[in-house]
């Protein structure tokens, strides 16, 4: 593997090359943490220009730490998953203050700070420090059960894939190992059609041996999604502005801003329409929203007003051609768009 590595791997923003750490180059952890956690549930197609975006504006951890908070929820919008962000800035904010701005070197150590779980410790002690740990991804998931036929679905498989990662995990780059991994699952090794000829290990396969590799790793059937719904209203005042409010900081998308809502029910029969604005406006129905979760589909009506007089409500208002500087999810883009579909039309923010 870290011989097919030194010749294939690949060039991302945040990596050490093996010729650059041939001549002594050392990681940043600060750059292989950030790429870690920007990296968790997204590509990395989408994760390099964020992650360019990220380290021109705050070149160290003590640079992030000390930015403004709605800044950097500014500088994530669009990537998801809003709680990495504000665990981002809680993390950078310990580092610096309880850590002298030097990350731990354990995954002990590491697995103390806020945002940081058991696989991105491991990421960061074996690329960020060369330290001997079990990295397992997605790619390392499917490399693994398709190596050694492992038929336990996920994710009850995960013991057994760590134990097995543990196991032909080297003393020697073990960093190197984990994204020579990595990279395997990510181009070789891949979901469907999965070209094994080209493969490093392909000889040592069982998976490959008996002609099965695309029936692993073995999932669970997938559940329905559950569908909430809701709706959202877009205040418009004469001058265009657009009123925006921050939602709360903890719970779904916190901390992120938008236009107000209702909250989001599962039942059909819960608080929508324009009866349930926060304020009385001329309200028009401009369509319904889909945009799917994690765990569940909302269905979000969205009904826009141009209005006279300012509400009593707290929030402030953005221009239009500001509203792309906000940090807005992309939910809130999608009922913006509702409302201006020339301005938020897909491609354009």
């Amino acid at each position: 593997m870290l011989a097919w590595y030194d010749r294939h791997a690949r060039t991302l923003p945040w990596r050490i090359s093996p010729a650059e750490r041939a001549v002594g180059v050392v990681p940043d952890p600060y750059r292989v943490w950030l790429s870690e956690i920007m990296l968790q549930q997204t590509t990395v197609q989408a994760v390099k220009s964020y992650f360019d975006s990220f380290v021109h504006r705050w070149p160290t951890v003590t640079d992030l730490a000390a930015a403004d908070t709605e800044d950097v929820m500014k500088a994530w919008a669009g990537l998801g998953y809003y709680s990495r962000a504000r665990n981002l800035k809680a993390c950078a904010e310990a580092v610096a203050r309880d850590h002298g701005g030097r990350f731990p070197d354990t995954e002990d150590g590491l697995r103390a700070l806020p945002g940081i779980g058991p696989y991105t410790a491991a990421a960061i002690s074996a690329i960020a420090f060369d330290r001997k740990a079990a990295v397992v991804d997605g790619n390392i998931e499917r490399v693994f059960t398709r190596l050694f036929e492992i038929d336990t679905p996920l994710p009850s498989a995960k013991p057994e894939i760590r134990a097995a990662v543990d196991r032909a995990t080297p003393a020697d780059r073990p960093g190197d190992f984990a994204q020579a991994l990595m990279d395997l699952g990510a181009t070789i090794c891949t979901p469907k059609r999965p070209a094994c000829a080209l493969c490093p290990i392909d000889a040592h396969c069982l998976a490959r041996a008996s002609g099965r590799q695309e029936q692993f790793p073995v999932k669970p059937a997938k559940k329905e999604k559950p569908v909430r719904r809701g709706a959202a209203f877009v205040a418009e005042r004469g001058d265009g502005a657009v009123l925006l409010v921050k939602r709360p900081d903890k719970g779904l998308l916190g901390g992120m801003t938008g236009v107000p809502t209702t909250d989001w029910t599962v039942r059909a029969d819960g608080a929508t329409g324009a009866g349930a604005a926060p304020f009385d406006a001329d309200w028009h129905l401009k369509g319904v929203i889909t945009h799917v979760f994690t765990h569940f589909e909302l269905q979000l009506e969205v009904f826009h007003a141009v209005v006279t007089v300012a509400p009593d409500f707290p929030g402030w208002w953005s221009k239009t051609d500001s509203l792309p500087g906000e940090a807005l999810p992309t939910v809130m883009k999608k009922a913006l768009g509702a409302a201006f579909p020339a301005l938020f039309r897909k491609g354009k923010t």
